[in-house]
């Protein structure tokens, strides 16, 4: 007998098997013409990354990854209760030495937070973010396979390109599989824009400005990213009747307690910047003023809070000592169920992967097949080294570089990435599955759940290195048979 939460991953391994056989089913010529028109509309709607100045388009995947509204509402519970910890982690930095050794930051990133943070952010504290995670959906242990790879706590990336995604595939592929077969009903997500919108409008209200000024920061002549900020205000404004503005750092001015743009008042900030990053324009010569201002007034999304957004942080959950001291028991069986050992790579003794307290450098150096380093503040998939695709010298050369730089790489339990099948057309005209590595992308809030997936032959899966857009759908129960799944949703469960 299987319990509720097997159940639930089989019947979606039945939802799974039923797409698939669908788009085996489809003629060459429909889906050439499907993948032609969804790549002529993600064209026109300007899905594209920047790289060293040129744009690249973003590949759509021609077919949705599925998961059950079971499933769905566990993501949003376990997301919510990882996402609130972390947005609590601020405080628990300043009140507690074993946190910042196991986040540390530099001295002048230090002089932003400890100025920046008031009695205001305890009271409202916005941090819109996205969390990076693994699961197998299809698995009778979907919910046991489920961890979180990593926090994004601020400039959250694709919120233009994730639910233009979505449209697209809806528009294009759901009328043809509708021919294939009609019962099977899947329905894009919640837009991560509307999040993001209920976050800034909440915090507005928060703050009982009178105005209702949004201002997008971002490098606005960057040469690499995804080309997204202009067009999410337009969506922005039109769908919400927002006022947004679009701004580099150098634009802002300073007038009194105020901060302007081209004369006109800014009552929020949405950021694409971190400290670190608004203090290296300083040493250029621009004055971010302006920003810490916005910081220190609490009128910034994400707030001072987000600085701490490191790999590491994981450490304070997977680290007994801190996650006894800081957090509930609820919270702590969510990290002990779905969040990987993380340590913060120094010449140190500490519990280990296994439970023994031992020394970290040599556990690593012993253990290659079991473990990931990774650099612990850069994002992209920038130098992640993966135990198990290096031979032993070259992961002791990689380890012997972490070391020389201490505090700026973690060590991470490796987690096995799920493989999903997608459509493609083969050479000989056919149609046939090709395996992708599939990482999904949450944003939870109160209001809701954002999921998308990105997809790579590379085990290291991201936009930036050239993965696509793995857009993720909840199934209809119509489109599950008789033995199709109810379940708990509870982490316990």
């Amino acid at each position: 007998m299987h319990t509720p939460a097997e159940e639930i991953g089989l019947a979606s391994g039945r939802v799974g098997a039923r797409l698939r056989a669908a788009l085996l089913a489809l003629a060459p010529e429909r889906l050439r013409e499907t993948l032609q028109a969804s790549r002529e509309d993600a064209r026109r709607a300007m899905l594209l990354y920047l790289h060293e100045g040129h744009p690249t388009e973003v590949r759509i995947l021609p077919a949705p990854l599925t998961l059950l509204p079971e499933q769905l509402r566990y993501l949003h519970v376990v997301a919510l209760t990882l996402h609130e910890a972390t947005r609590r982690m601020l405080p628990l930095w300043l009140a507690d030495a074993n946190v910042r050794s196991a986040l540390p930051v530099s001295h002048g990133e230090e002089g932003w937070i400890r100025s920046c943070w008031g009695p205001a952010h305890v009271r409202l504290n916005p941090v819109f973010g996205r969390l990076d995670a693994a699961v197998l959906l299809e698995s009778p242990q979907w919910k046991s396979s489920l961890q979180f790879l990593e926090p994004n706590l601020t400039g959250v990336g694709g919120l233009h390109m994730l639910p233009s995604a979505e449209r697209i595939l809806e528009e294009r592929l759901g009328p043809v599989l509708a021919e294939v077969d009609p019962g099977l009903r899947l329905t894009p997500g919640q837009d991560i824009r509307d999040l993001l919108a209920g976050q800034l409008l909440e915090h507005l209200e928060g703050l009982g400005r009178p105005g209702r000024r949004i201002c997008l920061i971002e490098a606005r002549w960057a040469d690499s990213g995804p080309e997204e900020q202009t067009l999410l205000a337009e969506h922005l404004h039109r769908r919400f009747g927002i006022e947004v503005c679009h701004a580099d750092p150098a634009e802002l001015v300073l007038d009194g307690d105020e901060v302007l743009l081209r004369g006109e008042v800014v009552d929020l900030g949405y950021r694409d910047y971190s400290v670190e990053e608004l203090r290296e324009l300083e040493r250029r010569g621009v004055d971010v003023a302006p920003m810490r201002v916005l910081l220190a007034q609490n009128r910034m999304v994400s707030s001072i809070a987000a600085e701490l957004e490191q790999k590491s942080m994981w450490e304070v959950f997977t680290d007994p000592m801190l996650a006894d001291r800081h957090f509930t028991p609820g919270e702590r069986e969510v990290f002990r169920r779905h969040v990987p050992w993380t340590r913060l790579l120094r010449a140190r003794r500490t519990q280990l992967a296994d439970g023994a307290v031992g020394d970290l450098p040599e556990y690593v150096r012993a253990e290659r097949e079991l473990l990931v380093l990774k650099p612990n503040r850069a994002y992209g998939g920038v130098g992640v080294c993966i135990g198990s695709q290096q031979d032993q010298r070259a992961w002791e050369w990689a380890l012997d570089r972490a070391m020389a730089e201490p505090d700026t790489w973690v060590v991470q339990q490796r987690v096995s990435l799920p493989v999903h099948a997608f459509p493609v057309l083969a050479p000989d005209g056919g149609v046939r599955l090709q395996p992708l590595h599939v990482v999904l992308g949450i944003a939870a809030t109160e209001e809701g759940l954002s999921v998308t997936g990105r997809a790579s032959e590379d085990r290291v899966v991201n936009v930036a290195r050239g993965g696509g857009i793995a857009v993720v759908m909840t199934a209809h129960p119509d489109s599950l048979d008789s033995g199709g799944g109810l379940g708990r949703d509870s982490p316990a469960s």
